[in-house]
């Protein structure tokens, strides 16, 4: 795949999957109404904001990586050309994910909302199931030792403090 089409089939795929499971669910659920914070947490809606703010530049970033330096997308049907290992990547194995359910548990806490929340939980199982019977076995014949070796040194969930080595 040519570098300009990875960039607009990434471009695509992001308005439909991130744009609908962190943008359009969560506002259909909520309607992005402001509610109280929960147990009266004067600083719950703070850390929500930060929340939100920390997850779209990871999941930018993750896509920007398919495509420039990967030649592909994040749709399973446009894949990489090769294991994208850097960055983000070097601190956890999804931050795509991990970013999309910062946005979502961040707008949760942000408008209080009950409905956000166990939207969050669902999105996580939903993400972690597809990780786990999808997307890692097919990364594994795919790219082989290169990706057992990469599973070794980075956890798929939560962040290393220190980068891999690459």
């Amino acid at each position: 795949m040519k570098r300009a089409q990875a960039i607009v089939g990434t471009l695509f795929f992001l308005v439909i999957a991130p744009g609908l499971v962190a943008g359009l669910i969560p506002w259909l659920i909520s309607g992005w109404q402001w509610r109280s914070p929960f147990f009266n947490g004067a600083l719950l809606p703070w850390l929500g904001g930060a929340l939100v703010l920390a997850g779209i530049p990871m999941v930018l970033d993750s896509f920007a990586r398919f495509a420039i330096e990967g030649l592909g997308t994040p749709a399973p049907i446009y894949p990489t050309d090769r294991l994208i290992a850097n960055g983000l990547y070097r601190h956890v194995r999804n931050p795509m994910y991990l970013g999309v359910l910062a946005i979502i548990a961040g707008q949760a806490l942000l408008l209080g909302d009950v409905g956000l929340i166990i939207y969050t939980a669902f999105v996580w199982l939903a993400f972690h199931m597809f990780i786990v019977a999808y997307e890692e076995p097919t990364l594994r014949r795919r790219y082989g030792a290169q990706f057992e070796d990469y599973c070794t040194r980075v956890p798929r969930w939560l962040p290393r403090l220190r980068p891999a080595r690459t």
